[in-house]
């Protein structure tokens, strides 16, 4: 195998495991490992680059291998800051402050007892496990928060723990190694020292940078299209002039960085975020790739009872405890804190420091060698399988047993208010499909109130407003407004959080689609109902008369019975199934229910024309 194949190989492999986590829910974290394990067993990538530089394969990965994965651990950890908005600290502020300090540090000091008991470890090399996982990180709470979309508040604190955690978690396993290797001058002082230049240059460099890229954006003095690069190459500068001056301390500097940048309110920043965003992707899946192939299976299987009993300890004692004891003065209740309590999964910092921090204990060796040191990249490894397949496969039964989460995403949040489409909202809120109405229109809001639906009056495209939106259980945005730009804007701006697939709109009316007056269609959502029924066409047929109605097809009642008994006075809305799944009839895509679904439709007194006469205002 040759070197353009095998970096060829990485990240497709890295894309197809998440694609498959997409397709089955499954945790895609740990299907990258299994993918790493795999590609590892057929080529070791210290060996290979050893291979091709000619060096000893003890020593390729920290001069190689470690360098790339640190500064893409860098990317990772801008890209988390830059999610960090500072209105969530409101509601979540002092919980994620106290898991981030005294959970911390229970975490420390439990994981540390259990890997001396459980696994027999020095005292020592205990103290640097228990460092290495104090994090959780973004690459792994942020999959799953998307998953199981708990509440506001408890994802709010998940997040911001698990992006703060990192560096706090890689700053801890700083200061337990520089203590090992200088036992005999250890002492208060030197942690003070090194904390507090770790801190200094951090914080120092992340808000200068921060401030000198935002001045650049907003006096225009970089273009648009250089936005994300100028963005990227000056985190990644600074995350390395910041790691000369004080080691771990760029995992501060980026992370900082990117919270000043997104907390700017002078320009936006979407554009930046979107292709980090994309960026964060590609580097997870090669790093878990790689990473995961650096490590033995059989090391791993080695480990045994012991390894298994201190990974238990880990999720059902250690993080218990740190949850409830650090969040016992927060406003959580007592669900949320259990929720908190049962999320902890370890990623790419963890995996990233415990590689690294071996390494350096294996050029140690030759002074002797401490109990288990030369097991600890080994044991972080189980620690990161298990858990992302405890909490990965557990998040979303136990935060549906919370009432935290709902277990369905098909939920519709509809922009727009006027009668017909309150009628409609209805008729997918009999069903027990939830529903959110936003309108800028009080009066319309008003009469959606009245109707019992779930509506607010706000501006979507408002982003402090967009953020205390009720989406548990909503999956899908439908821009059903009677302005076909404000349609086309709000489809773009939530493609991000539901997906291209599940954002709609309804056009104003069929002339708009065509000609100079029609929009591009790549600027639009996906066209609902078909192309002949537009927002004017529903409005004037439900001023007439029209009322939606649904129907439950069978074996005996099919959607042929149905057609035939309707002919040509209804227009199929959407299905519904038994698992109240829901299923939008689009220009793309028409419905073909079958039998145990739910046909909501459109149905008039008189037959609907396929090209109505009237298509003004």
């Amino acid at each position: 195998m040759d070197l353009l194949f095998y970096l060829a190989l990485i990240p497709a492999l890295g894309v197809a495991a998440q694609w498959i986590a997409w397709r089955t829910n499954l945790p895609g974290i740990l299907l990258l490992l299994v993918f790493g394990v795999g590609l590892g067993s057929v080529i070791r990538p210290d060996e290979f680059i050893a291979e091709l530089t000619g060096g000893e394969a003890e020593t390729a990965g920290l001069g190689i291998l470690f360098p790339l994965v640190a500064m893409s651990v860098a990317v990772i950890m801008f890209e988390g800051g830059l999610s960090l908005k500072l209105s969530e600290l409101r509601e979540a502020g002092a919980a994620a402050l106290c898991l981030c300090t005294v959970g911390a540090m229970i975490t420390w000091i439990g994981a540390s007892l259990s890997a001396i008991y459980c696994l027999g470890f020095s005292p020592e090399i205990a103290a640097l496990l228990g460092a290495i996982l104090t994090v959780t990180g973004p690459t792994v709470i942020g999959p799953l928060l998307r998953q199981v979309q708990p509440s506001r508040r408890v994802s709010a604190t998940l997040k911001w723990e698990g992006i703060v955690i990192d560096p706090i978690g890689a700053i801890l396993a700083v200061m337990v190694f520089e203590l090992m290797l200088h036992q005999e001058q250890s002492g208060v002082d030197m942690v003070v020292v090194l904390l507090g230049k770790t801190l200094v240059v951090g914080l120092v460099l992340g808000l200068l940078g921060g401030w000198i890229l935002s001045q650049a954006f907003k006096r225009f003095i970089i273009p648009d299209g250089l936005h994300g690069a100028a963005a990227l190459s000056v985190g990644l500068l600074l995350f390395a002039v910041s790691d000369q001056l004080a080691h771990e301390s760029g995992l501060i500097t980026v992370t900082v960085l990117g919270m000043w940048i997104t907390n700017q309110h002078g320009f936006d920043v979407e554009h930046i975020i979107e292709f980090k965003e994309n960026l964060r992707t590609l580097l997870i899946g090669c790093l878990f790739v790689v990473l995961g192939s650096r490590v033995e299976l059989s090391d791993v299987m080695a480990i045994g009872l012991p390894g298994i009993i201190f990974l238990l300890s880990l999720i059902l004692i250690v993080r218990p405890i740190a949850a409830f004891v650090s969040l016992i003065s927060s406003k959580l209740d007592f669900r949320e804190r259990v929720f908190v309590a049962s999320m902890a999964p370890r990623g790419i910092v963890a995996a990233a420091v415990s590689s690294v921090f071996a390494l350096k204990l294996e050029e140690q060796a030759a002074n002797g060698a401490m109990a288990g040191s030369d097991q600890l990249a080994t044991v972080t490894f189980l620690v990161i399988v298990g858990t992302v397949a405890v909490y990965g496969l557990s998040a979303a039964p136990i935060a549906k047993w919370l009432g935290l989460a709902d277990d369905r995403n098909s939920g519709l949040l509809i922009a727009g208010a006027d009668t017909w489409v309150i009628d409609l909202a209805q008729a997918f809120h009999d069903e027990k499909i939830p529903v959110v109405v936003v309108d800028t229109n009080y009066a319309k809001i008003s009469q959606a109130k009245q109707r019992g639906l779930n509506a607010l009056c706000m501006n979507v495209l408002n982003e402090v407003a967009r953020d205390e939106l009720p989406l548990a259980g909503v999956g899908n945005f439908l821009a059903m407004t009677s302005n076909d730009e404000v349609n086309s804007l709000m489809t773009r701006e939530f493609r991000s959080q539901f997906g291209r697939s599940n954002t709609y709109q309804l056009s104003f009316n069929a002339k708009n689609l065509s000609g100079r007056r029609g929009l591009t269609k790549h600027l639009m959502g996906r066209e609902l109902f078909d192309s002949d029924h537009k927002f004017t066409t529903m409005r004037e047929l439900h001023q007439m008369g029209g009322k939606f109605k649904a129907t439950k097809l069978s074996d005996e009642f099919t959607f042929e019975d149905f057609s035939d008994r309707y002919k040509e006075s209804a227009i199929p809305i959407a299905i519904v199934n038994d698992e109240l799944e829901v299923t939008l009839g689009t220009v793309d895509k028409p419905l073909q229910p079958g039998a145990g679904d739910t046909v909501i439709a459109f149905v008039s007194s008189e037959p609907i024309p396929s090209s109505p006469k009237n298509q003004t205002t």
